[in-house]
């Protein structure tokens, strides 16, 4: 199964992603601001990123950034979760570098699809 990097400020939500990618048969990391989140992405290499972008230190459009940059993760997919739900959000999102965007409440059918898109079968 995959290991998939939380990042998220939220203890809740953190806690909430966590259980739907476990019940899934995956491992979790965590990261709860987007400084950790890029750090713990250099360190581990996950199969996968799941970033919220409201967060203190490194926003989740910057840390993105620097993820989707950087050769030793640049491979990483990157799936945005955010209460941000504008069009423009999503555009500028993609742009940094994410290859999903998925919007806060989290629908744990929309979460798993993307899952399951995103990752090597």
């Amino acid at each position: 199964m995959a290991r998939i990097l939380i990042v998220d400020d939220s203890p809740s939500q953190l806690l909430g992603i966590k259980r739907i990618v476990e019940k899934l048969g995956h491992v979790t990391l965590t990261a709860e601001d987007g400084a950790a989140g890029v750090e713990v992405a250099k360190l581990e290499k996950p199969d996968l990123i799941l970033m919220d972008v409201v967060m203190p230190n490194l926003n989740g459009f910057q840390a993105t950034r620097t993820i989707s940059k950087n050769p030793d993760t640049s491979h990483i997919p990157i799936v945005l979760v955010t209460t941000k739900d504008q069009e423009t959000d999503k555009v500028w999102g993609m742009r940094q570098g994410a290859k999903a965007y998925v919007t806060k409440p989290i629908k744990e059918e929309e979460l798993v699809a993307t899952l399951k898109e995103l990752l090597p079968a």
